[in-house]
């Protein structure tokens, strides 16, 4: 069995998640790592499937579902479900994602809206989780001009 991964909480207050998820996923792919995007609802993840295409004109973010077929290589996979076809050292958790377990990846990524009660009490949860399970936790807030801060 792997070490825990190290688990990074994002409390989106600033910008949505469509705005936020494509520029940490370029980031990921620059460090040579593959990630896997799993999503709480089909719907969602339609939607971010839609905005990762047309996130930006100026370069393309490779990402597919398990319609796309050959899941194995994409680089981006996008999943409602816990597998991982694509050997993904990085797992984004959005729109009240869970995990169970937390070893077997490099980084997971917990993305949360910080207006709604609901998806902040979970993240809350999910912190707890991790930190009870030996993984390395940090949280990071969105300042005034929109940089990502480390927060504590």
């Amino acid at each position: 069995m792997s070490d825990p991964a190290e688990v990074l909480f994002y409390h989106l207050e600033r910008a949505p998640l469509e705005r936020v998820l494509p520029s940490l996923l370029e980031r990921t792919l620059e460090r040579g790592w593959r990630a896997v995007v799993q999503s709480g609802s089909s719907e969602r993840l339609e939607a971010l499937d839609l905005a990762l295409w047309t996130s930006n004109d100026a370069s393309f973010l490779p990402h597919g579902t398990a319609r796309d077929g050959d899941p194995a290589r994409q680089p981006v996979y996008l999943t409602t479900g816990d597998e991982t076809p694509n050997g993904a050292g990085v797992r984004f958790l959005v729109d009240g994602a869970e995990m169970a377990e937390f070893s077997g990846f490099v980084r997971i990524v917990c993305l949360f809206d910080g207006n709604d009660p609901e998806a902040t009490a979970k993240a809350r949860a999910q912190w707890k989780s991790a930190k009870a399970s030996g993984c390395a936790v940090t949280y990071w807030r969105q300042s005034e001009s929109g940089r990502w801060e480390k927060q504590g």
